[in-house]
């Protein structure tokens, strides 16, 4: 019986012969196995280098959604100060440091109080005047800017309750 490339030789006696000997059945499928068509060979590290693409895929997409996130929460930021800024017209004012960046001023409870503005932003504060020059550092430390704002909440939220009128009052 004749084979093919294809197929390795058969282990099975041809009709009306005897079964091929060990020696040529062992060199027959030498044989096969040298004609057939080559695989590439298989790199070990492959298997790994997909893992890690594929961790720093997932990693990427985390950072993405973080990216997103902190520029929601900036754009909600200038958002807010355009907002507290055109409450307090007449203490609002933006100044562009020496370095390019824009701050926004604004007094509060007896001092001035300053945030520094992403370039993207500034369109949301076009309400708001140029000082006519940059007077320097506003804040007095971001600690202590952070402090007087929560005591000056504290006291504004007071004196809402010790103003406001009684139900039963109006």
């Amino acid at each position: 019986m004749p084979t093919s490339l294809s197929s390795p030789p058969s282990d099975e006696p041809a009709p009306g012969g005897a079964r091929p000997a060990g020696r040529l059945r062992r060199a027959a499928a030498a044989l096969w196995r040298g004609l057939r068509p080559a695989r590439p060979p298989r790199r070990p590290c492959e298997r790994e280098l997909d893992l890690c693409r594929q961790e720093r895929d997932r990693w990427q997409r985390y950072a993405d959604s973080y990216e997103r996130d902190l520029t929601r929460v900036r754009l909600e930021r200038a958002q807010l100060l355009a907002w507290l800024a055109a409450l307090h017209p007449a203490s609002a004012v933006l100044t562009r440091g020496a370095d390019g960046i824009h701050q926004l001023g604004i007094e509060a409870g007896g001092r001035q109080l300053s945030w520094p503005l992403h370039p993207a932003d500034l369109a949301q504060f076009a309400h708001i005047p140029y000082a006519p020059h940059a007077a320097g550092p506003h804040d007095h430390g971001g600690g202590d800017q952070a402090a007087h704002l929560r005591r000056h909440t504290r006291l504004l939220a007071m004196e809402g309750m010790l103003f406001a009128t009684a139900p039963d009052d109006r």
